[in-house]
Formats: structure tokens, sequence, C-alpha cells
């Protein structure tokens, strides 16, 4: 049976504009912090906070690469979301 609060929460923290913006930037490529944190103009740590919670909710997945830590989104819902999200808005 679905969980109505696990999704309603699940949709608060998609409802951030840095959460969502972040989803967005990884959808397509993995980026690492800095290159997240340099599209958005906000600082690596920020970023790295938003992205612990976006973890935490199992949102996005990441892999080390060398010294750097690349995300992206964890599965296709994800990216599902986002792109009817931003369709609706943009639907007439």
């Amino acid at each position: 049976m679905v969980n109505k609060k696990q999704a309603s929460q699940m949709l608060r923290i998609l409802g951030d504009n840095t959460r969502f913006a972040i989803l967005d930037a990884i959808q397509e490529q993995d980026k690492c912090v800095k290159e997240i944190a340099q599209e958005l103009e906000m600082t690596h740590s920020a970023i790295s906070h938003q992205l612990r919670i976006l973890k935490e909710y199992n949102l996005v997945e990441f892999e080390k690469r060398g010294k750097e830590v690349y995300y992206r989104v964890k599965d296709t819902h994800v990216s599902d979301i986002i792109h009817q999200a931003i369709a609706h808005i943009l639907h007439e």
C-alpha cells in the first residue's frame, strides 16, 4: 500500500527551489559539487548540504572518481517528476 505521508514528504523535499535546481542540473549529466555550485551560483557548502538531503531521500546517487564525487539523479522516476513539473508549468 502506498504510504501517502512518505509521498507527501518526498514532494516537500522536491519543492525546495535549490534541491529542484540541483536535480535538474544533474539529470542529463553527472556533475561534481564544484560544477553544480558554479552552475547554480551557490557555495560548495550550500550544495553539499542539499545533496545530503537528496541522498537521504534516495533521490540521487553518487560515484567517486579520483578525488571528486559525481552525483546523478537516482532513477528515471525522479527525472520524470522533474520533466512533468516543468511541462505542467509550460502548458497553457
